[in-house]
């Protein structure tokens, strides 16, 4: 089952589902296509928009387990 971590890199979770992009961006991040989204962080990116992490974590992987 695929799953989310605070250390992944954000292109790297963009890679995994399609369907995790509209999570990321109701929670606030909408610089997806940024080229720091490449290098960041998901860890990094929620501190630098204020966003806890492991709120968003839990929807990810929650979200993952309906579809896998």
């Amino acid at each position: 089952m695929k799953q989310v971590t605070k250390q992944m890199i954000i292109g790297e979770i963009l890679h995994l589902d399609a369907g995790i992009a509209p999570i990321l961006m109701e929670a606030g991040m909408h610089c997806l296509g940024c080229p720091s989204s490449q290098m960041e962080s998901l860890e990094d990116a929620c501190m630098v928009h204020g966003i806890n992490v492991d709120e968003l974590i839990t929807r990810i992987n929650d979200y993952l387990k309906t579809v896998n």
